[in-house]
């Protein structure tokens, strides 16, 4: 394949990273507790099982699509597809 080909395929995949970025960060819930976390009410089992819920999965999802911006940032920016 040549390079214009090659470079077309990743600019495509590297827009739509950048489109499910924006619609994982966008669905993802506030950090902020309110006057729950005086009152200690901040600590509950959702929580404490982040990694097991939709928020948790959100939030590995949103490293990994911020991982392949990154990378694929840096590989459109060189000169290595031509």
């Amino acid at each position: 394949m040549t390079t214009t080909v090659i470079k077309t395929i990743v600019t495509v995949l590297y827009i739509v990273i950048c489109v499910a970025l924006v619609i994982v960060v966008l669905m993802q819930e506030g950090k902020t507790s309110g006057l729950g976390a005086v009152s200690g009410a901040a600590d509950s089992y959702w929580t404490r099982n982040k990694g097991r819920s939709s928020e948790g999965v959100l939030i590995k999802l949103t490293r990994i699509l911020a991982i392949l911006f990154v990378l694929l940032s840096l590989l459109l920016c060189t000169d290595w597809l031509g």
